[in-house]
């Protein structure tokens, strides 16, 4: 079997890739600009590109469109090639706090589990590696302070790591999941208890300070996010400060047969050098 990547040069897809190159799974890295065998050329924003990408796939690992606030009708077309090239499983990135049906990624969710013959929706808590390289959290972490909108509420953070182990899994076991799996860390973390475990780590000090949304979307949107993002994003932040994320699931561990990495063996790992 190949699986076609998408998103593969992300904080997801590449770990995906690593996974499966591990497990010996052949694999082809869908990218804007290819420049070895292994990938091939694809663009949200070309559909040319989709029908050679998806050309002798068995299963794809997609990741939508970044900083689009509806999706739907780029991966829809995407699907429709997928289904005209008899791709039989469909592995797709979304997120705890959206469930099916939801605008957006939430209609991806129910399209994907109504398009394919078989399907996982894999639906990670917010990323550790967020907190590292060019994320905006990353510059927040280097400046001293990271602004939310989340209060005091607690998110249960997941390495990107896990999330990957998990999808590599689910792409190549012999029976489909169809199904969508909330991913987890093993804690649940207020952003100030973050803040202060990343502290520790890299070695000055970093603080949180919660901020109303309306202030959150101003900061985004100064920052240079379209207004409509900004808005999106904040609007998850609501959703923490709700407490919807002070949840921790066994998903990884069931799935993987591992136990999910915590915040703190993930900074020691990547955060001096992130």
């Amino acid at each position: 079997m190949t699986v076609l990547v998408t998103g593969a040069a992300g904080t997801t897809g590449s770990r995906v890739v690593a996974e499966l190159r591990c497990r010996g799974v052949a694999y082809r890295s869908a990218t804007r600009r290819p420049r070895s065998s292994d990938q091939v050329r694809f663009d949200w924003d070309d559909s040319s590109t989709f029908a050679d990408a998806l050309r002798g796939v068995h299963a794809v690992y997609l990741v939508g469109p970044i900083e689009v606030v509806d999706p739907s009708h780029q991966v829809e077309a995407f699907l429709d090639e997928a289904t005209a090239a008899k791709v039989q499983r469909v592995v797709t990135l979304s997120s705890s706090a959206v469930e099916a049906g939801a605008p957006g990624p939430g209609v991806v969710h129910r399209m994907i589990a109504s398009a394919m013959p078989e399907w996982t929706v894999l639906r990670p808590s917010w990323f550790m590696q967020n907190f590292f390289g060019d994320h905006p959290l990353a510059h927040a972490v280097r400046h001293g302070e990271i602004v939310t909108a989340t209060g005091d509420a607690k998110v249960a953070f997941i390495d990107a790591g896990d999330i990957a182990a998990v999808a590599a899994t689910v792409l190549t076991d012999h029976a489909p999941h169809n199904t969508d799996y909330v991913l987890t860390g093993p804690e649940a973390l207020s952003y100030a208890q973050a803040a202060d475990i990343i502290s520790r780590a890299v070695g000055h000090m970093v603080r949180h300070r919660s901020v109303d949304p309306d202030t959150l979307v101003a900061l985004f949107t100064s920052a240079g996010l379209s207004a409509d993002y900004a808005t999106l994003l904040a609007s998850l932040d609501a959703v923490i400060a709700a407490g919807a994320e002070n949840r921790v699931t066994e998903s990884v561990q069931r799935i993987t047969g591992r136990r999910p990495r915590s915040l703190a063996e993930v900074v020691r790992a990547e955060g001096r050098s992130g």
